[in-house]
């Protein structure tokens, strides 16, 4: 199952913290999609899906300033 999480207008590291509160409610191999506008983002998420040995499914740039980012529960 896939959840969407907007964080789309906070500030960092705020995508960051939940992301992983989120994730904490998942189940094993459900998927988090985190839409985010905070550059700092786009490298503090897929180094902690990294840490965590979570898969990452799909990350593309949407726009000027925005980025989607899918991580799959491990």
């Amino acid at each position: 199952m896939v959840y969407e999480l907007g964080t789309v207008g906070m500030v960092c590291p705020f995508p960051l913290i939940e992301a992983q509160k989120k994730m904490e409610e998942l189940a094993i191999g459900d998927e988090l999609k985190i839409d985010f506008d905070c550059t700092q983002a786009t490298e503090s998420i897929p180094n902690w899906a990294a840490e965590q040995n979570y898969p990452i499914t799909n990350y593309e740039q949407l726009g000027d300033a925005s980025w989607t980012i899918t991580v799959q529960k491990a």
